[in-house]
């Protein structure tokens, strides 16, 4: 259980934030920086109740609304701060993933769904570690990876990361397609997320060079 919510007390019905590229993972940290009109009022909203907004990515940019993936996963708002220029600076933290059941016909400017938990139990469960030599695995398809696209880590923070937070921050944080980061959220287990970063990151090649989409691990 995480601050009163448990597998069972979730709300069946949440208000969602369409975003691409954005991976949120139960325990996983995802920063936002809200300045959207509809998404301030969705944060307001959630700050009034129960601090529950589920992240999801688009299928596509078109039409309005986009389409949706079908899995998101919903978090915590567990940082919060305004800025001098209205925005908000946000941070959720991950709870459990869900299907989205039904969207709702709502007079919110952000979007509602009805979301079903059910395949996700485990999710609320801490994961066993990762064998000795899948975390090799990871870590030197990482090195491989960084320095094939130019990019650089602080060794020392990854070689000291737990399991989970660091397969968390590669799936946030590593320049994968919507598709690929995609992949990650749906994938079942910590063990097979591993796995799947090891072989986005051995296939990814020259993609996502762009200065602004360098990882940076903490």
């Amino acid at each position: 259980m995480t601050d009163g919510f448990g597998s069972d007390s979730l709300p069946e019905v949440i208000p969602i934030f369409p975003l691409s590229g954005a991976v949120l993972l139960p325990r996983g940290t995802l920063p936002l920086n809200i300045f959207e009109p509809r998404y301030l009022a969705m944060v307001r909203d959630a700050m009034k109740g129960d601090r529950l907004i589920g992240m999801i990515q688009p299928r596509a940019k078109a039409p309005e609304p986009p389409p949706l993936y079908d899995i998101g996963c919903v978090g915590r708002i567990t940082q919060y701060s305004e800025t001098g220029d209205g925005r908000l600076l946000i941070a959720l933290t991950g709870l459990s993933r869900f299907r989205i059941d039904r969207e709702l016909a709502v007079i919110t400017p952000y979007r509602q769904v009805v979301a079903d938990y059910a395949a996700w139990a485990g999710d609320w469960a801490t994961p066993d570690p990762l064998p000795a030599a899948v975390r090799a695995d990871l870590e030197g398809s990482l090195r491989a990876y960084l320095d094939a696209l130019g990019m650089s880590a602080d060794w020392d923070a990854v070689a000291n990361a737990d399991d989970e937070s660091l397969v968390n921050t590669l799936a946030a944080v590593c320049p994968f397609d919507a598709v690929e980061k995609q992949a990650l959220v749906e994938t079942g287990t910590m063990l097979e997320r591993a796995h799947t970063l090891s072989a986005l990151m051995a296939f990814a090649g020259n993609s996502g060079d762009d200065e602004d989409t360098k990882p940076t691990l903490q």
